[in-house]
């Protein structure tokens, strides 16, 4: 099998100027999922003079001895400061002279020494958060089971940070798990202090208490959990009675691996809630599943629900939303009002004022 090759590409101009730089705080550019840059030097009128300026490859390779090979290059990079951060398929994360191409750092988790993820695409990973404190910069690594901070300096992990820089997420969830059955693929999302993850389950696992979907919020300097969100509600909580059977005590996922977004000024994080155990089969969870294939709106502070809407009631199809919930400002009879939007896999954007 011919060898995948990953490459990070930089593009300039045949320009005599020089372009500024342009800052990339976050997945989507912001909180609030956007993708837009206010960059306007390439237009469709000087595009075809674009060329290759430098290439930086992960050079990351297939491991016999684990069982392992690296997937899809599917990140996003970010860029503060005049340095590029970036994930690779293999968890690893990179610091990058963006004028260069230039290798400033590269920290290595190991992922691949708990073997291929058995979640359908193999290994990959969209990219890493960033949190400034007191001036200094620090990098999130969701990578599998682990949640990662680093020093953005070095890449070195911050020592004050959960064990020795690691937080175990696959500890503290409503039942026990078994660690090589749950990964990260989407990066963690920033509010304030709080550094919030979901994860991602492999959609055809399919056993008794196979791991669950909760959202969780850590504190960011130490690494202790701040507050927790059971996407399949347990005894006594909202939405328990739409588990019917007890399935609620048993099934698993509903877990948030696409990106989440987070209105700062309200202090509101907005998830896409994926389907349960299994996608394709329901005969063993019978009733609406709450909060499974949902947008569900969170206080960010605390974790409490504010509001949730169900996109299928019994998910048998695997539709569940994909993408972060898109924060907007939208005209309606000459009113603005502020709203989210969620596309959807049956071809419908949602939105919610």
């Amino acid at each position: 099998m011919a060898r995948m090759r990953l490459s990070v590409l930089a593009i300039l101009l045949f320009a005599a100027s020089t372009l500024s730089a342009q800052q990339w705080p976050h997945y989507a550019g912001d909180q609030a999922a956007n993708h837009y840059s206010p960059l306007d030097q390439i237009t469709p009128a000087n595009v075809q003079r674009l060329a290759i300026a430098w290439e930086w490859k992960p050079n990351e390779k297939i491991l016999p001895q684990f069982g392992t090979r690296p997937g899809a290059f599917q990140n996003t990079t970010l860029v503060i400061d005049g340095v590029m951060y970036l994930s690779t398929p293999y968890n690893q994360v990179a610091a990058l002279d963006p004028a260069t191409g230039r290798e400033l750092w590269r920290y290595d988790p190991k992922a691949y020494e708990d073997g291929q993820p058995p979640n359908g695409q193999g290994f990959a990973h969209r990219g890493v958060a960033a949190w400034k404190d007191r001036g200094q910069l620090r990098i999130f690594l969701n990578s599998r089971y682990k949640l990662i901070q680093l020093d953005a300096k070095t890449g070195v992990p911050v020592s004050a940070f959960g064990t020795n820089g690691i937080v175990d997420l696959s500890e503290g969830l409503v039942w026990a798990i078994n660690k090589k059955h749950y990964t990260n693929t989407s990066p963690p999302i920033v509010y304030k202090d709080l550094i919030i993850v979901g994860n991602g389950v492999g959609d055809r696992l399919t056993y008794k208490n196979d791991p669950p979907g909760d959202v969780r919020a850590f504190h960011a300097r130490t690494g202790k959990l701040a507050w927790k969100f059971n996407t399949i509600p347990q005894r006594g909580e909202f939405g328990n009675n739409t588990w019917d059977g007890g399935s609620w005590q048993f099934t698993g996922h509903t877990n948030v691996w696409a990106p989440m977004s987070v209105d700062e000024a309200r202090g509101l994080l907005y998830l896409p809630v994926s389907t349960p155990s299994n996608d394709y089969y329901g005969g063993r969870r019978p009733g609406a599943n709450l909060f499974a294939e949902s947008i569900v709106c969170l206080d960010a502070n605390t974790g409490q629900r504010k509001w949730h809407f169900q996109i299928v009631h019994h998910g048998l199809w695997d539709y569940d939303p994909a993408s972060a919930p898109n924060l907007v400002t939208i005209t309606v009879d000459g009113k603005r009002i502020d709203a989210v939007v969620q596309l959807t896999k049956q071809g419908w954007a949602l939105v919610f004022p």
